[in-house]
């Protein structure tokens, strides 16, 4: 029985960031209540077979998912718990904005099984934070955390953004080391990415951004790794860092190509067989829910080649690496004759073990390139 997960999209956001790709609408709280009952009305009319899954995360992102109020998640809670087997379900994460989840609101969640909390601090610097559009400032950085702490959750997660404009070496040192400093169980580090869509993207194309390149990138990498290692923590993705037994097992999901279930608008998911992706509208999602319809855009079954690629893609974002038993006979062969090829490039990088192949943590800063040479 594979193990799987759910994923609850959440789009409202009080400001839009301008990097952001993720879906989200701002300023339009005032339609949440309609969006849960859509929400909702979505699960109840699910037709994917979970009978032989075994659900053990839930995952509720977004957006900034504090913003609902307790009732509303727990009527999410029942919806999913009437539809679905939930009693394996041991990690329960929750994103929140700093100055966004306060403490009443905060210990309601814990109440609810609520037991992971991954708060967006994105950066410490007053300046870095007015340039990507985040609404808060690093006082409410530290009070938020302590709220969650207060709250009693145990198992927090920050999240931290490098290479942005204007950023130093020093200022990221700082920064990273602050936050270190409070203890959360989980870090994840991401560089800051220029995707179509965003208003980033505009700057970037018009010549009024100027990103660092990439030999800063991997500077400010190279120090998040060995900083992360001094404080105690084992990074075990591309991206991620945790204490000792605390990874996110909910993305592992997504990492190890396991099923999961996803709600909300621009939700994607993967039912074993296919992926699937809702409208990425709110005001449509809505409407063809309400008319009984489902949100469904986009279904493609998932190909051997295409498995066999994510496979590789993903095998090596992580430290347990590509499990080479999982290669199809179809590609195994032209497959292990591409790992010898590209030795003489990338061999330093690589580690074979037994039926694992994987990257050494200084490989971690090639990874989409050594994907690139071994991708069908």
């Amino acid at each position: 029985m594979p193990k799987s997960g759910i994923y609850i999209h959440m789009p409202f956001c009080k400001v839009k960031c301008m990097y952001c790709d993720f879906y989200s609408v701002a300023d339009k709280d005032e339609a949440i209540p309609t969006f849960f009952e859509a929400l909702i009305k979505e699960i109840e009319i699910c037709e994917t077979d979970t009978r032989d899954w075994i659900i053990d995360t839930i995952f509720i992102g977004g957006g900034t998912p504090s913003l609902m109020s307790p009732y509303q998640l727990e009527s999410l809670i029942k919806a999913l718990d009437k539809k679905f087997e939930l009693t394996h379900v041991s990690e329960f994460t929750l994103e929140a904005n700093p100055g966004e989840a306060p403490l009443e609101r905060l210990k309601s969640f814990r109440a609810l099984g609520v037991n992971r909390i991954s708060i967006g601090v994105q950066s410490l610097q007053p300046s870095l934070l007015q340039f990507l559009t985040r609404i808060h400032g690093p006082e409410e950085v530290f009070r938020t955390f302590d709220t969650a702490r207060k709250a009693g959750f145990e198992n927090i997660n920050c999240d931290l953004i490098f290479s942005i404009p204007n950023q130093t070496m020093k200022i990221w040192k700082i920064d990273l080391k602050r936050i270190l400093d409070l203890g959360p169980e989980h870090m994840s580090c991401y560089s800051l990415t220029v995707e179509k869509g965003t208003q980033l993207y505009q700057y970037v194309n018009r010549g009024k951004v100027k990103m660092p390149n990439n030999d800063q990138n991997a500077a400010y990498y190279r120090w998040a790794q060995s900083t992360m290692a001094d404080y105690g923590y084992r990074q075990y993705e591309i991206s991620n860092w945790s204490k000792p037994k605390l990874e996110c097992n909910h993305n592992f999901h997504y990492w190890e190509i396991d099923p999961y279930l996803a709600f909300g608008p621009s939700a994607h998911g993967f039912d074993g067989k296919s992926r699937f992706s809702n409208i990425n509208d709110l005001d449509s999602y809505i409407n063809k829910l309400v008319k009984g319809d489902s949100p469904l855009q986009h279904i493609e079954k998932l190909t051997r080649k295409n498995y066999t690629n994510e496979l590789i893609g993903f095998g090596l974002r992580i430290n347990k690496g590509i499990n080479l038993e999982n290669i199809s006979n179809e590609f195994k062969s032209k497959f292990n004759q591409r790992i010898v090829d590209i030795k003489y490039k990338w061999g330093k990088y690589l580690i074979q073990e037994g039926n694992r192949l994987r990257l050494t943590e200084e490989g971690y800063a090639f990874a989409d390139a050594i994907a690139v040479d071994l991708l069908f």
